[in-house]
């Protein structure tokens, strides 16, 4: 199956694609570069700072992920909390969770403007396969770590629908409904 990446675009819940355990990207190819290349430009659009290639349709365990460098979140410090350009992690691996698990507010771009708080280990190291299909291992804290645990969570159909505290399902079940009616 050869994917035209100009064709796609963000998926948005209840879509089916987003349920479904994404299978590991065989070669590191142009038509994955190309792909990969069309995920940020969308991540770009949507003002994202994640997105896996399930929320594009593409059963393929694949994510891109951009957390901008801020005040006191450098990408040179250990573990990082930022990234200097978007990145993009083919068949990527989430090992060593560090820390007790904390609260944050997450959004996802395929559930808009739903937002509910998420229990995630602060630090987690990930290890993945560049666009030159070279492997690599980061660990990452805040919100970087955050990023990677959700953008796997797509990669096996996990949504943050699944994750949120009850009283955020409770508050969000609205919005949930319009979309799923849509």
């Amino acid at each position: 199956m050869t994917v035209d990446p100009t064709s796609l675009d963000i998926l948005h819940y209840p879509d089916p694609a987003l349920r479904a355990k994404a299978e590991p990207v065989a070669d590191v190819t142009d038509e994955v570069r190309r792909v990969a290349s069309r995920m940020i430009e969308l991540m770009r659009i949507a003002e994202g700072i994640g997105l896996a290639a399930p929320q594009v349709g593409l059963p393929w365990r694949l994510f891109v992920c951009h957390v901008p460098p801020m005040e006191g979140r450098s990408p040179a410090s250990d573990p990082a909390g930022a990234t200097n350009q978007p990145t993009v992690y083919v068949n990527p691996v989430l090992s060593d969770p560090t820390g007790p698990v904390e609260p944050a507010d997450e959004g996802c771009l395929s559930i808009p403007d739903v937002v509910g708080r998420v229990l995630r280990p602060p630090i987690i190291t990930i290890s993945a396969i560049d666009l030159e299909g070279l492997p690599f291992t980061r660990t990452a804290h805040g919100l970087l770590a955050r990023c990677w645990q959700h953008e796997c969570d797509h990669l096996d159909g996990v949504l943050i629908l699944d994750r949120m505290a009850q009283l955020d399902r409770i508050r969000n079940r609205r919005l949930i409904r319009e979309l799923e009616r849509a």
